[in-house]
């Protein structure tokens, strides 16, 4: 809470100044006929000029007037637009309403020349300048048509996890009292698209996608890479989950290189994301759990093999036949004591994604947006000339890219003048 009324100082302050600006303009200008002579050059010396009596006092009274609300508006406007724009502060607001026993839900609007009218112009100019919106707190924009475009757009070869994704989210977020956390857990090879649509996730779900405060993403073996101290990376773990939580009412949480995340960390994740009594806490039922690994990636592999050799599309690849066959090969992999598996196994995990391994022209697609994000031009020979700079397997048949795309972004530089 405390870091995020920092970030608004700037935007209170310059509020604050168009809110001066603003009164003394509509209330200090005076009447017709009342501006005052003005100064000749000689008049330092000559002494001041005698100022008429009408102007000067009523001028006068009119800005101590006006600073004067200034200083009595400030403090309850914004405890009006926090609860209004950010949803902080209602309870605070309520309170003062009680102790005054006020009717009106902000006590106090009576002040010269400022009405309910300037302040409700106010709210609708600054919830535009600071990209307010439907959600109640303007970090969070849940733009689920941009995503389900985006990923039709930019995610190659890979038609269960566009659907499944979409299909969970927005399922997800138009419950209106979801009875538990989202959790999705993203499986294949290693550049078949895992962190391109977890990043595309964050930023469609929140205005400063993965930079929000509503976003933590914790790697395994960068931030929990030592079994001996696992107590310690269990209590981090707890609090930090705590933290974001707390500060945001829909958090996304990523956990990268989930198949090396250590059983001993569940104890930590399991309470935000088990199921809920209607007499339970509502913050942990917006949380959205992102776990990503390479597991499972050669039953994938396999499954897409049988499907090329047999002469079938890729397309025609069910999500019931992977995930049947993926949920098997997890719930044996949990006698090693990674905590990802025993998700599975306690049925904490709501979606298992498959994300297929990818073929040559997709590699091209890859390659092809790779020169577009960077505004280059290409060809089409100089597509096949990325293609080709790749590894594909098995070695006999050359199939699919052992890398997918992930080192796509990179080649193109050879081609650079």
């Amino acid at each position: 809470m405390a870091a995020l009324g920092q970030g608004r100082l700037p935007a209170r302050r310059g509020l604050g100044c168009c809110v001066l600006v603003l009164l003394l303009l509509l209330g200090g200008s005076g009447s017709p006929g009342t501006t005052p002579p003005p100064r000749a050059p000689w008049a330092e010396e000559q002494g001041p000029v005698p100022e008429r009596a009408p102007w000067g006092k009523a001028r006068y009274e009119t800005v101590k007037k006006h600073l004067g609300a200034v200083g009595a508006l400030s403090k309850q406007y914004w405890q009006h637009l926090a609860c209004k724009v950010w949803r902080e502060g209602c309870e605070e607001e309520e309170k003062q309403r009680k102790r005054e026993g006020e009717a009106e839900p902000i006590p106090g609007w009576g002040f010269p020349l400022i009405g309910r009218d300037y302040l409700e112009i106010l709210s609708a100019w600054y919830c535009s300048f600071s990209k307010c919106c439907e959600t109640g707190d303007c970090r969070i924009i849940n733009n689920i048509t941009g995503l389900e475009a985006d990923l039709s757009g930019q995610l190659h070869g890979q038609h269960l996890a566009k659907e499944v994704v979409v299909q969970a989210v927005q399922g997800f977020l138009q419950n209106p009292r979801p009875q538990k956390a989202l959790v999705l857990s993203f499986h294949g090879w290693s550049g078949t698209g895992k962190n391109f649509v977890a990043r595309m996730v964050a930023s469609h779900l929140y205005r400063d996608g993965l930079k929000s405060d509503c976003v933590r993403v914790f790697v395994s073996l960068l931030h929990f890479p030592h079994h001996n101290y696992v107590d310690s990376y269990k209590a981090q773990l707890q609090r930090q989950i705590s933290e974001t939580l707390q500060r945001c009412r829909q958090p996304l949480l990523i956990f990268d290189e989930a198949e090396k995340l250590h059983s001993s960390l569940l104890d930590a994740i399991r309470p935000f994301m088990a199921q809920h009594d209607s007499k339970g806490q509502v913050d942990h039922q917006r949380s959205i759990f992102l776990f990503l690994s390479n597991l499972g990636g050669n039953t994938i592999n396999e499954v897409a093999l049988d499907f090329r050799r047999a002469g079938r599309a890729r397309e025609e690849i069910s999500l019931e036949l992977l995930e049947q066959r993926l949920r098997l090969e997890l719930q044996e992999a949990a006698e090693n004591s990674y905590a990802h598996s025993h998700l599975l196994r306690e049925n904490l995990i709501d979606f298992v994604v498959p994300f297929l391994p990818l073929g040559y022209q997709h590699v091209k697609l890859c390659a092809r947006d790779a020169f577009l994000a960077r505004g280059l031009p290409y060809t089409e020979a100089t597509l096949d000339e990325v293609a080709q700079m790749m590894v594909f397997v098995p070695k006999e048949e050359e199939l699919f890219s052992a890398q997918g795309c992930k080192s796509v972004p990179q080649r193109i530089n050879y081609f650079l003048p």
